[in-house]
């Protein structure tokens, strides 16, 4: 018997601590050519490379193949690159393959000669094209292989038709039943695994900044709802703690509710899944929500993602989304409040036609319709297969970009990273030139630091619901004009931060005093405000800040609940080193009011003596190391930064409209009633 051609592959996934994630899109090609290549007992599969590894490390694992598959995306394509050239040194007959997302279907000529490691590129799905590859390797003829591009022996760029879409998904087998897995799992039991599951395939929307629906053709094509069911079982008995669902629009299909029964049903009976992530449907329907409601009884999910990414007429048309109605995330906004299920929406920044008055007013009126519990501002990066990849689509918005270093959110400090990646961000269009993008994205870091990181959220809900101040008002009196020294601070730090992106430096913060870790900005100011011991003071700011506001704007009558509602805030801030839980006495209110605008079912003020305990020993941190780690890292798309309150008490007085008690009255029993140990008598 001859020996077996040695067959590499290369999908670098991002890896977190023990966690990797199953490299699922090499694994389920080498499951097509097992089932479909006559000659498949000619060829040996070694074991992949799933995670960021030293390239000489790479080499080593890759230097017997005789082919090398990479599947590439832009957190991955330079190492892959710099692993190939280095392949290509020591054994320069070794056949290398690109596919993914990453490899352009625009200009692969300049690709290609741009990279010279690289002999085959492929576009589009990659099953057929692999199996086709490795059936003519011997030959090394590409003449018949479909969808392939290349520079051939003489110097010429040579390019096949693109292959048709597989219409039938039983044609490709699930390379967790058949075993491919299983030799990675073996060598390395000390891995945390992170599952890929893709239960259906294509997306139905066109979305200009995303590759997903253009490179489908908007065709859905979905495994067999049995064999789904056996790839759940697989997961479960191989206790796969976290599920990441690659399905483009989860609960676009019925049958997706049984999917979640099925895993449901897993979690009770085994365990695992501890949890399952799905990237929702665009347009929400009966099942989708009968879906997030069975999801949240199970404990599968900590939030349901809107993806909503402007609310700007003009910007949803020039993003191919104008089929997605802005009312349709309003709608499911109030059906998921009302269904105590939490949810957090996705912003883009800058996209086309987008002004800094439109994305202000626009996330002003996300927060109005009831999204309160997690903004998340994400940059806008260029992909090259998606419409904003197009050259002329870039010129036509004016597209101000920057290359950037790819760094993860919470990502470690790593020094020894073998190979940066990068990203192309947009910094400016016609529309947001750079100046008014660096406003946009100060208001979206202190929008998060103040309303999502929960700092002020209590008083901004209330003076919005009780006096109709609009948020965009309330949110920007902390972004302009003249600012007491702390907010000033905060202000200064996040425009710096935006000015260095505009640069080139990386999206996140980092700092080697708070878990060696890259933060979000408003995450690591929040940090430094509580460690460094300056919540006080800026309280005591905010306060300012917001009563001149509310004299401006002509209201009356609101010192007293505003003050209410700032020193409940500040008391319910989780932090460290609290021994003992806290009884706090209110003149309104204050949480009761608060709860029902989250919840979507508002409740009048009411003024009178209202006891209110805080859960301070329920959960405790030792140090404000675990704290940075546990309230703020693990709380981010939660929001899980307040302390647990109930009211104990109410002594509700007679209500005259929204009238506040004297400020000399409210200041002697304030002085009475905060106590940090609940059974020490009342002075």
């Amino acid at each position: 018997m001859g020996m077996k051609t040695k067959v590499g592959l290369v999908q670098i996934n991002n890896s977190f601590d023990r966690q990797c994630y199953l490299p699922y899109t090499v694994g389920i090609l080498q499951a097509y050519a097992q089932r479909h290549l006559p000659t498949v007992d000619r060829f040996e599969f070694l074991v992949p490379i799933f995670k960021r590894i030293p390239v000489e490390t790479a080499v080593e694992q890759l230097r017997e193949a005789e082919i090398v598959c990479f599947s590439t995306y832009v957190w991955n394509v330079r190492l892959s690159l710099t692993i190939a050239a280095a392949l290509k040194q020591i054994n320069p007959e070794v056949v290398t393959v690109f596919g993914g997302p990453q490899i352009p279907d625009r200009e692969p000529e300049a690709f290609l000669r741009e990279h010279p490691q690289v002999d085959l590129a492929c576009h589009g799905e990659g099953e057929r094209v692999f199996c086709a590859i490795l059936d003519h390797l011997e030959q090394r003829s590409w003449e018949q292989v479909p969808s392939l591009s290349w520079i051939d022996g003489r110097g010429l760029f040579r390019q096949t038709e693109l292959a048709p879409r597989i219409t039938d998904f039983s044609e490709v087998p699930s390379p967790f039943l058949e075993g491919v897995f299983e030799p990675m799992l073996a060598a390395h039991p000390e891995i945390e695994w992170v599952g890929l599951w893709e239960t259906n395939r294509g997306c139905p929307f066109t979305c200009a900044y995303c590759d997903w629906g253009s490179r489908t053709k908007n065709k859905v094509v979905a495994r067999d709802i049995e064999e789904v069911y056996q790839e759940a079982d697989w997961f479960s008995s191989h206790q796969i703690q976290f599920i990441f669902c690659c399905d483009a629009n989860f609960s676009l299909l019925q049958r997706d509710l049984d999917i979640v029964r099925k895993v449901a049903d897993n979690k009770a009976r085994t365990g695992y899944p501890k949890a399952l992530s799905v990237q929702s449907t665009k347009n929400y329907t009966e099942t989708s929500y009968a879906i997030y409601e069975l999801m949240g009884a199970a404990g599968l999910n900590k939030g349901v993602s809107l993806s909503l990414q402007s609310v700007y007429p003009p910007t949803l048309e020039a993003i191919e989304r104008k089929n997605i109605p802005a009312e349709v995330f309003r709608e499911a906004q109030e059906r998921l409040s009302a269904m105590k299920i939490e949810t957090f929406t996705d912003i883009i920044l800058p996209l086309p036609e987008e002004t800094y008055d439109s994305f202000v007013d626009g996330i002003a009126h996300t927060m109005a319709n009831g999204q309160h519990n997690r903004i998340q501002f994400n940059n806008l990066s260029i992909l090259p297969n998606s419409t904003m990849g197009d050259p002329e689509y870039q010129r036509r918005y004016g597209f101000d970009i920057v290359e950037t270093d790819i760094i993860n959110i919470h990502g470690m400090l790593a020094s020894d990273n073998p190979v940066m990646e990068k990203q192309r961000l947009v910094v400016g269009t016609h529309a947001m030139p750079r100046a008014d993008w660096v406003k946009t994205r100060v208001f979206g870091w202190m929008t998060s630091l103040l309303h999502f990181d929960k700092l002020l959220q209590i008083p901004l809900v209330l003076m919005n619901h009780l006096y109709g101040v609009s948020y965009r008002d309330l949110l920007e009196r902390f972004c302009v004009g003249d600012l007491p020294p702390v907010l000033d601070e905060l202000r200064q730090f996040f425009t710096d931060k935006a000015l260095a992106i505009g640069a080139g430096d990386v999206e996140f913060c980092r700092s080697e005093q708070w878990l060696n870790i890259w933060w979000p900005a408003d995450e690591l100011a929040m940090i430094r405000l509580c460690s460094e011991n300056r919540l006080d003071d800026f309280y005591a700011e905010a306060q300012q800040l917001l009563e001149q506001m509310l004299q401006e704007q002509g209201v009356h009558y609101y010192e007293t609940v505003l003050k209410d509602a700032l020193m409940l805030n500040r008391r319910l801030i989780k932090l460290p080193g609290s021994p003992r839980d806290l009884e706090v006495f209110l003149l309104h209110n204050i949480w009761e009011v608060y709860r029902g605008v989250l919840q979507g079912e508002p409740v009048g003020l009411k003024r009178g003596r209202f006891g209110h305990e805080i859960d301070r020993t329920g959960q405790q941190w030792g140090d404000w190391e675990q704290w940075a780690r546990e309230v703020i890292w693990w709380g981010n798309k939660r929001g899980a930064y307040l302390y647990p309150c109930t009211i104990e008490t109410q002594e509700q007085q007679p209500q005259t409209g929204i009238v506040a008690y004297d400020n000399r009255q409210q200041q002697g029993l304030r002085g009475r009633c905060l106590r940090d140990d609940r059974h020490q008598p009342t002075a």
